[in-house]
C-alpha cells in the first residue's frame, strides 16, 4: 500500500473544497497559498477566468519584524484594502486545502478586522 505525502492529500482536498466553491466578478474567490517562508493570497474571478488582486508577505507593504501570523495578518489587511479599491465588500474563502489554524486563519481574520466579509 502506497503512503500519500502531505501535498498529494492536500492536493485532494484542495480539488473537493473548489468543486462546491465558485468566484463571481460581484463576490470573488479569496484564494490562499501558504509556502515555508511566505503567504500568498489572491481574488479571482472564476467566471472570466481573471484574477483581480494579489498580495503577499513579500511585498513592501508588510514589514518583516515580528512572526508569520503577524506577516499573514498584514497580509490580509492588505487585501481587503485592494478589495476596498475595486468595490468589493464580501468574498468567499478558499483554504486551498490547508486547514484553518496558525498562518491561514490569522490572513482571514486581517481581512475581516479591515472591513472584508468572508
Amino acid at each position: 500500500m502506497a503512503t500519500k505525502t502531505k501535498a498529494t492529500r492536500r492536493r485532494k482536498i484542495h480539488l473537493r473544497i473548489r468543486k462546491s466553491i465558485k468566484g463571481t466578478s460581484a463576490r470573488p474567490r479569496l484564494s490562499v497559498f501558504r509556502s515555508n517562508k511566505s503567504i500568498y493570497c489572491q481574488l479571482i474571478d472564476d467566471v472570466n477566468g481573471t484574477t483581480l488582486a494579489a498580495a503577499t508577505s513579500t511585498d513592501s507593504g508588510v514589514s518583516k519584524e515580528g512572526n508569520r501570523i503577524d506577516q499573514a495578518k498584514q497580509v490580509g489587511a492588505i487585501m481587503a484594502g485592494k478589495a476596498k479599491d475595486l468595490n468589493i465588500n464580501t468574498v468567499v474563502f478558499d483554504r486551498s486545502g490547508y486547514l484553518y489554524h496558525g498562518r491561514v486563519k490569522a490572513l482571514a481574520d486581517g481581512a475581516r478586522e479591515n472591513g472584508l466579509k468572508l
